[in-house]
């Protein structure tokens, strides 16, 4: 499939940059020594009548098929002593810290897909299914790998099961305002009364918004909608050929800051309560920090979930970015692109982020939907996971260049967005910062930076597990647990702030609402309809952008 094809070519060009070097010979030499004997004693074993297969916890030969079987047994022990070596022999490379990080990023993806359960010769677990079946495993599984290939992706939920508008995204709500960029969606009020000042949300352009209300149980906008905001999000429109040349600048002025003005007119209220998810909140702290630059401080208050603001060093994603691949982009999709602005793809990008975990959201689909011809099951969060948007070349170049490759966004004065030199310090409202302890897109630590670069009062709240699940974590379902520091004090290295925090059993989703309450005003009678006398209701929520595909 494209998007695989797409993958392996950064890999190889990600192996080109660190061919030639080296592990030291002693080092070698002792990884040898220890292989054979390891080997040794495992085919030793294997040839002893009677000899019981190990228990082993990796849950891809967690099946019985595997130890029953003595020839499979062997090829699995094998194999991940395969792994474990050359895991142990990338570990020892001579080299940079970024360059070792690549090699280790690359034997992990190569030992991940040798995995024996891979391949239906190798797979006892599949072979078994298929003798039960009398073969009718293996034709679903030919079906849906024809029905993927057609879609041009692995299916990694029952993507008929949803519909955006019927089952995901359903919270109650009116288009008011849209241009070229974004529709602008006011929630109905499920309270007799709201909050003075509105909460504006701009979730990340690199997906669509409705991960913030996938289900009504799990909806962060139906949560603040309940609590009594009046609540306005951007839905991003899905760049197509015609928007290959929007930049960073189009996002930030005629989408971000017309989104803010709007929202401000329509309530009559001088200054709004923001919120920003991951590429959203970097989108929105731009905005504000231009606003600022002109004499405006339009928010009262900003929440930034899982966001980058400092890019030092952000995981895994640094792996993908030095000067060589920014420089391929801009020469290929961006500004001065010899043929001209382009779109990256979104299902490029999909696939790139889904290979950050193959082993989960790859290979495991690819095992189960076409070795063993078993549908995936319905799942909401994976139905938005594969709703792939475009982004515009410009844009992503730009911002590649200047936050990833040299990350100015924090530099006082380093950048020039809309015509203003931007100084996030400069920002005056409050923010409330939140990242996931187990996040591998917007590591914690990046996200804890946000703190030393806002100079205004700051509050600083830790989750458990990733970038979805630990910002999708309502307090009803009384999941998970996140971390309060004990006093207002944020040092400058995230660990000394964790050794001082304490855990806090259940969702922080409770925590924030009583913060941004005490930022929201006080309250008044909610409005009767949507919008106001300019900018009426075009059409009902969740609007025409958000179903535009890929």
């Amino acid at each position: 499939m494209a998007g695989v094809a797409e993958m392996a070519a950064q890999m190889g060009e990600m192996w080109k940059s660190v061919a030639g070097l080296q592990i030291p010979a002693q080092s070698l030499a002792s990884l040898q020594a220890e292989y054979l004997k390891k080997a040794s004693e495992l085919w030793n074993a294997s040839v002893q009548t009677g000899h019981a297969a190990p228990k082993l916890s990796d849950k891809r030969f967690a099946s019985p098929a595997w130890g029953e079987n003595p020839a499979s047994s062997f090829v699995t022990q094998l194999y991940l002593l395969n792994a474990r070596t050359l895991q142990q022999m990338a570990e020892q490379v001579e080299g940079d810290e970024k360059t070792r990080s690549r090699i280790r990023f690359a034997v992990q993806q190569w030992v991940d897909a040798a995995s024996p359960s891979n391949y239906l010769a190798l797979n006892p677990e599949a072979l078994k299914l298929a003798l039960d079946t009398q073969g009718e495993s293996l034709a679903k599984g030919v079906q849906q790998l024809w029905a993927d290939i057609q879609r041009g992706h692995v299916s990694q939920t029952d993507e008929s099961a949803f519909e955006v508008g019927r089952n995901v995204a359903t919270t109650e709500g009116d288009i008011v305002f849209e241009n070229e960029f974004l529709q602008l969606i006011e929630y109905k009020p499920l309270t007799a009364k709201v909050f003075e000042r509105p909460l504006l949300m701009v979730p990340p352009c690199i997906n669509k918004y409705y991960i913030l209300d996938l289900q009504p149980d799990n909806s962060l906008i139906r949560y603040a909608v309940s609590q009594g905001h009046r609540v306005f999000v951007v839905s991003w429109r899905n760049p197509d050929e015609s928007c290959a040349a929007w930049t960073w600048d189009d996002y930030i002025e005629k989408a971000a800051i017309k989104a803010i003005s709007v929202v401000q007119e329509i309530s009559g209220t001088e200054t709004i309560d923001t919120l920003g998810f991951c590429v959203g909140g970097t989108i929105l702290a731009t905005a504000l920090g231009v606003l600022a630059a002109r004499g405006e401080q339009p928010a009262a208050s900003v929440t930034l979930l899982t966001t980058l603001i400092d890019f030092s060093s952000n995981g895994v994603l640094d792996l993908f970015v030095d000067e060589g691949s920014v420089r391929l982009r801009e020469m290929t999709i961006g500004e001065q692109s010899p043929k001209g602005p382009g779109l990256l793809k979104g299902k490029e990008l999909a696939t790139t982020f889904s290979f950050l975990r193959p082993n989960d959201l790859v290979w495991n689909y690819v095992v189960g939907n076409y070795l063993k011809g078993e549908a995936p099951p319905a799942f909401d969060l994976l139905y938005w996971n594969g709703d792939a948007t475009n982004m515009s070349g410009p844009m992503y170049c730009w911002y590649l260049r200047h936050t990833y490759l040299q990350n100015e966004l924090k530099q006082p004065g380093k950048l020039t967005v809309c015509g203003e030199a931007l100084d996030l310090g400069k920002i005056e409202a409050p923010v409330y910062i939140y990242g996931s302890r187990e996040d591998h897109i917007v590591p914690w630590d990046s996200a804890y930076r946000s703190t030393q670069v806002f100079k205004g009062k700051k509050r600083f709240v830790l989750g458990a597990s990733g970038h979805i699940a630990g910002v999708i974590n309502p307090p009803a379902k009384g999941k998970r647990s996140h971390w309060i520091g004990k006093s207002t004090a944020l040092p400058a290295e995230h660990q000394k702030w964790f050794d001082a925090a304490t855990e806090h059993p259940g969702s922080w989703w409770t925590d924030w609402s009583a913060w941004l309450a005490s930022h929201a005003g006080s309250q008044k009678a909610a409005p009767k309809t949507p919008g106001s006398r300019k900018y009426k209701s075009i059409e009902p929520a969740p609007g025409r952008y958000v179903k535009q595909k890929a």
